[in-house]
């Protein structure tokens, strides 16, 4: 990865750490987690062993603190792994789930829960997508109703990464007739009543375990309940733009990493009486898009950037994410071309990375969804 003009010392000191963490714990293992389905907790502690799984989370917590821009290193850095499903896994719980316990958390939740979340030793997921309400967070409709000193939540959950095998759940429900009504709540493995419906079997991602997750009249205290009673609404529309920036991450990072692995086969694979980089619509298709993707990576920075400054960039975020899910597309889909038949056999590097980006112009926020973020706010 080239510098940016946001790099400091500290930067590429994390960025060396997690490309050991990488090549040491990932690469050589994590087809066999295609297989089983799912990246084994032991390697997921030894990331939190490492200061890996806290880097935005609270210092007085085991965490590190640390900025956005930081942030976004290390989820570029873990990006350049091959195996999108161990990416995601350990985004949604540094990224997309554990955040809301950083944010909103009570001083008692977090002295409950955020040390073990930071160490690797609670795996976390976030329950806002159902099977009638995907990009259309406000469309939810499971509900939680006051019992006492309990809530009462009754409903289903739908494409939650991590569901099979996380420890701790954060859950939206509507709380009110509003549309945008809406409560957070933590919800334990194991709470009565919560289930995994069924474990979901996914064209790419194999190694991420994916699941509905089923509430029928689960009963948490009110001490679970996640910041303000109404606001949920409002807590998921701010960690989207973290969350957004980790995907457009996710994506730079399959597009560098294709382009590497194409530029090193076109290099030495023969055909009609010289190598394909001999090719001049070869080499110049590559080179656009590696232009594309450097400059996507640019905008990111810039995001990152940022939100460093306090800025909202909700449109800018929502830029990056419909730009990076289809670029990412794109590249991984030309770089497969250029391979010819091994770009279409398993266990090839390029196969995985092709099927496991598709995805990334839907989840998170589709493309068309993000582009009508964009338009209503000229």
């Amino acid at each position: 990865m080239s510098a940016t003009i946001y790099d400091n010392p500290d930067h590429e000191l994390l960025r060396d750490q997690v490309a050991r963490f990488l090549e040491r714990e990932v690469e050589p293992h994590a087809a066999a987690w295609e297989d089983t389905g799912m990246v084994p907790r032991d390697v997921l502690r030894r990331m939190g062993q490492a200061g890996l799984l806290g880097i935005a989370f609270d210092g007085a917590y085991g965490g590190a603190d640390a900025d956005a821009m930081t942030n976004l290193v290390f989820a570029e850095a873990l990006s350049q792994s091959t195996f999108a499903g161990f990416i995601i896994t350990v985004l949604v719980h540094t990224d997309m789930a554990g955040p809301h316990l950083h944010h909103a958390g009570s001083v008692a939740q977090k002295e409950k829960y955020l040390r073990k979340v930071t160490a690797g030793e609670m795996i976390t997921a976030v329950g806002i997508t159902e099977p009638g309400a995907g990009s259309d967070v406000a469309g939810i409709r499971t509900s939680a109703r006051r019992d006492g000193d309990d809530w009462v939540l009754n409903g289903t959950k739908m494409f939650i990464t991590n569901g099979v095998h996380a420890d701790l759940y954060f859950i939206a429900a509507k709380t009110g007739s509003a549309r945008h009504d809406m409560t957070m709540f933590i919800v334990e493995k194991g709470t009565p009543g919560f289930s995994v419906g069924r474990s979901l079997k996914k064209t790419g991602w194999l190694s991420s375990d994916t699941a509905e997750l089923v509430l029928d009249n689960v009963r948490v205290p009110h001490a679970n309940l996640l910041g303000e009673e109404g606001k949920g609404f409002y807590s998921v529309m701010k960690n989207f733009q973290t969350e957004r920036i980790a995907l457009g991450a996710m994506a730079v990072g399959h597009c560098t990493q294709a382009l590497q692995l194409t530029l090193d086969y076109v290099r030495q694979r023969q055909a009609f009486g010289g190598t394909l980089w001999d090719k001049q619509t070869i080499r110049q298709r590559l080179s656009m898009l590696d232009a594309k993707t450097r400059a996507a990576r640019q905008f990111m920075y810039h995001c990152a950037w940022r939100v460093t400054q306090g800025h909202d960039i909700v449109q800018e975020v929502s830029m990056l994410k419909a730009l990076t899910g289809e670029l990412v597309n794109e590249v991984v889909q030309t770089c497969q071309q250029f391979h010819g038949g091994m770009g279409f056999i398993r266990e090839t590097a390029i196969e995985r990375l092709w099927r496991d980006a598709r995805v990334l112009a839907i989840g998170g926020g589709a493309t068309e969804v993000m582009l009508e973020e964009v338009a209503k706010r000229y």
